[in-house]
């Protein structure tokens, strides 16, 4: 990534978002080519078009491009208006008020207050089963209505009219308008979700989009999909591109062959390729708020709730090994589970301050002792699991090193399971699994994004460890210290190091994001955070 700034959240400062002028080289020119269609290179197939269902960047990418919530992330990083022209919040925090500009759906219909107002109702109802829902806490009634102790209609957001929506919070949220920007927040038409029942989402024609593209192609399981420029949407006379084709090639080489005979516009590198192609004129090394780590099933088997087992899974990799050698693609070590750059206050990185370098370094003695200590404990002379991650070319070589990495401990045998990405998502949220190799990205700017995932209750933490003290201290990181700045960033640390210290999950690295952009690419902005990429403003130059 050529540039990189910083800039205020409340009082976290916070990586910034980068506009790429050309995606690649930089040009005063903005004159633009008659065919106007970008091909995109994912590495996944896009799984859901459910704004409620959605947990995954792909699905998040192709939603934030097709639609939009009250706020959107602008060029630095900071909130803009959306489908909100204007906000206000009261003196004590707690109310926002978002005024709506005229806009439509794809089919004509108006946006609406009561879009956002049934939106968010049916995120939080427990009957949709999203696993989003938490983003909602802070917001009146949210907790209560997960839990089915109270109606979906007592949630904290109400239409005052049709321009209008009113949000009542149980406490301040310094972040809050960066969470009204995640596709989880989004409107949802209420006549077409009821329309399609079931079948809601689940193919580009049964659905509605409010954004600058609509999805045009898409089967539900086909590795293409394709965007149209939507000529509904308010602002789309600043839409330049025609159509985006999205392509999901899992097979690096393929992705080069295709990137090098014109197929693809832009490609993500793995493997050998980034130290192959870093002094490429189209080589883009950005910096990414994801972090890969493992989590180990605590329900399923009393050998993973051993905290000397999972420490001595911990302890046996050799992470800067995995990050130098075997990714080799601006990949670092992750010492946690917040991501170095994220969050910084007082010229202080939380990713520094909130560790424990014993718990993520590489001591294979330590590791066998306290292996074979677990073994003992929990009546075992041996022990096996499959270790299950993405069939992606990144799945499986992190998959192949862990394994190499854990057989070095004594009596222990791993199998790899190396599935489709969708089918990933869906064991690692049913519990189906022993270990999984699994990656998150922030969805906002602040250490609360990743820490919150592992509360006992959260819909997110799969491995289901669990810990009375972690969950207090986000609890107050989140109510009494949340316009306590210092106290509160003390909370998260402190969360941070009771996670490491009990090995509640196993960081592995902070991910690099390798790629290669054709120089005729202008416009495309790029976040660390969220959902990544905006093509709204993008377009394809002579």
């Amino acid at each position: 990534m050529k540039v990189k700034s910083i800039v205020k959240l409340g009082t976290v400062a916070t990586l910034a978002a980068i506009s790429l002028a050309a995606c690649g080289t930089s040009s005063s020119s903005n004159k633009q080519a008659k065919n106007q269609t970008l091909n995109w290179m994912e590495s996944s197939t896009l799984p859901t078009m459910d704004n409620s269902l959605a947990t995954d960047v792909v699905s998040g990418e192709t939603l934030n491009n097709t639609g939009e919530g009250l706020l959107k992330f602008g060029k630095n990083s900071s909130t803009h208006p959306g489908v909100a022209k204007s906000y206000t919040k009261s003196k004590d925090g707690k109310t926002y008020t978002f005024n709506l500009r005229k806009s439509n759906w794809s089919n004509g219909d108006k946006v609406t207050a009561q879009d956002f107002v049934y939106g968010w109702q049916r995120t939080v109802n427990p009957k949709t089963g999203s696993q989003y829902a938490y983003l909602y806490a802070d917001v009146q009634n949210a907790n209560a209505i997960m839990k089915g102790k109270k109606p979906v209609s007592t949630l904290g957001i109400k239409a005052v009219g049709d321009y209008k929506v009113k949000v009542t919070l149980v406490h301040p949220v310094s972040y809050f308008p960066t969470l009204v920007a995640q596709t989880a927040f989004f409107p949802q038409n209420e006549t077409v979700v009821k329309k399609y029942g079931k079948k809601y989402a689940t193919n580009a024609k049964n659905n509605v989009y409010n954004g600058a593209f609509k999805l045009t192609y898409w089967t539900g399981t086909s590795d293409n999909w394709t965007l149209t420029k939507n000529s509904k949407y308010w602002d789309a006379k600043k839409v330049k591109l025609h159509q985006i084709k999205f392509s999901a090639v899992k097979d690096p080489q393929t992705a080069l062959s295709q990137y090098q005979s014109g197929k693809l516009d832009a490609i993500y590198l793995s493997g050998q390729q980034p130290k192959n192609y870093k002094n490429n004129k189209d080589y883009h090394a950005r910096n990414s708020s994801r972090v890969t780590y493992i989590e180990l099933n605590e329900k399923k088997d009393s050998m993973m709730r051993n905290r000397k087992a999972r420490q001595a899974l911990s302890l046996v990799l050799n992470r800067k090994q995995f990050v130098n050698k075997v990714m080799d693609d601006g990949s670092k070590v992750a010492t946690g589970i917040v991501t170095s750059g994220l969050a910084i206050r007082n010229g202080k990185d939380f990713a520094k301050e909130g560790t424990i370098p014993a718990a993520t370094e590489h001591n294979v003695a330590k590791a066998q002792k306290l292996w074979k200590e677990a073994l003992k404990e929990t009546g075992r002379k041996s022990y096996s699991l499959t270790l299950m991650a993405d069939d992606t070319a990144q799945g499986k070589s992190t998959t192949e090193y862990v394994q190499s990495q854990w057989s070095k401990l004594d009596n222990f045998k791993v199998t790899n399971s190396n599935l489709p990405y969708k089918t990933r998502l869906s064991r690692s949220a049913s519990g189906q699994f022993d270990a999984v190799v699994t990656l998150w990205g922030a969805d906002f700017p602040d250490p609360i994004t990743d820490l919150s995932l592992f509360t006992s209750d959260n819909s997110y933490n799969n491995g289901k460890w669990s810990n009375k003290t972690y969950d207090k201290l986000i609890n107050e990181a989140t109510t009494t210290n949340a316009n306590k700045p210092a106290a509160r960033w003390q909370n998260l640390i402190d969360a941070q190091k009771i996670l490491l210290k009990d090995q509640g999950i196993i960081p592995v690295s902070q991910s690099g994001k390798p790629q290669l952009v054709k120089s005729k690419v202008k416009g495309v902005i790029y976040f660390p955070v969220s959902s990544n990429w905006d093509f709204s403003r993008a377009y394809i130059g002579k």
